[in-house]
């Protein structure tokens, strides 16, 4: 590895290796040896694309987070195929839906929305997760139905772009 890779490398460990350890943290159900593996796998997958990553397309920081998910949605696959057992004849009706894909989801949407102010957590709070409609939402936080229409239009703005920098496209 060049010096500059290893600076690269180092700056990228600074910029984004605490938050990268949370994410891991909160991914793996906090299983701190499994968050430090996961962490350690995508520094050495980030060692191994230097160049593209110093080229600068894109945000890093969601570039890191969606090779950490999907070390993590990777592992949990291998782990269940080891663990899934062939039968002749399966019964019907009987199945669970595989809910990975919505928890991780939910673990990213939550980790963008603890980005945004408490006024704009509050209002999609009201309008979106309990489904008030503006006049209601208005007058849950008492403020007016105009101010509940623009907090939420530049909630959902900021809450896009902090997605877009965890790695989530459009």
């Amino acid at each position: 590895m060049t010096d500059s890779a290893s600076v690269l490398l180092e700056r990228l460990h600074d910029q984004h290796g605490p938050a990268l350890w949370a994410y891991c943290l909160r991914l793996t159900g906090h299983d701190r040896a499994r968050a430090e593996d996961v962490v350690q796998e995508t520094f050495v997958r980030a060692w191994r694309n230097v160049r593209r990553l110093d080229e600068g397309e894109g945000s890093v920081r969601a570039w890191l987070f969606t090779v950490a998910r999907n070390i993590v949605i990777d592992d949990w696959r291998s782990r269940r195929a080891r663990h899934e057992l062939s039968v002749g004849d399966v019964p019907e009706g009987v199945g669970t839906d595989d809910v990975t894909d919505r928890l991780l989801t939910s673990w990213v949407v939550a980790e963008a929305l603890s980005t945004l102010s408490r006024d704009h957590k509050a209002v999609l709070l009201e309008c979106y997760f309990r489904g008030a409609s503006v006049a209601e939402a208005a007058r849950r936080l008492e403020i007016p139905e105009g101010t509940v229409k623009s907090r939420t239009h530049y909630a959902l703005q900021a809450l896009r772009l902090a997605l877009q920098e965890l790695g989530v496209g459009a």
